[in-house]
């Protein structure tokens, strides 16, 4: 499945794997423990087509709502149901289970243009 070594990332925390030419996006497990208890996930319909760094979908917490970027661009093929009931699901497991949606990529160098897991840690030092 996905896990940190072999995501990319984003600057703004979000990761993708890329599965064909479909990146599976989710958040960073840095990401969630800062948002902290996750009650919502506010997902976009599917069929959206979506630009890197544009907001496409909103997390919120107990303290605070957080948007979330697209890491790639494309059209949006598919959100995460199990989110809708188990929104928390994005804490237990963000780099699993709690996938966010799945983009099809209309520009793969974007994919490329990511942060290697090593890369995005370095980011966090600073």
């Amino acid at each position: 499945m996905y896990n940190q070594e072999n995501c990319r990332f984003a600057k703004t925390h979000e990761w993708a794997f890329v599965e064909g030419d479909v990146a599976v996006v989710g958040i960073s497990d840095h990401a969630q423990e800062e948002i902290s208890d996750i009650v919502f996930v506010d997902l976009p319909k599917v069929g959206r087509t979506v630009k890197v760094g544009e907001n496409c979908c909103v997390i919120e917490s107990v303290k605070s709502a957080s948007e979330i970027y697209a890491p790639v661009s494309g059209e949006i093929v598919a959100v995460n149901e199990a989110l809708a009931a188990d929104p928390a699901l994005v804490n237990r497991e963000p780099h699993a289970g709690g996938w966010l949606l799945k983009i099809k990529m209309t520009h793969p160098e974007d994919f490329n243009a990511l942060l290697d897991f090593e890369g995005y840690k370095a980011t966090l030092q600073k």
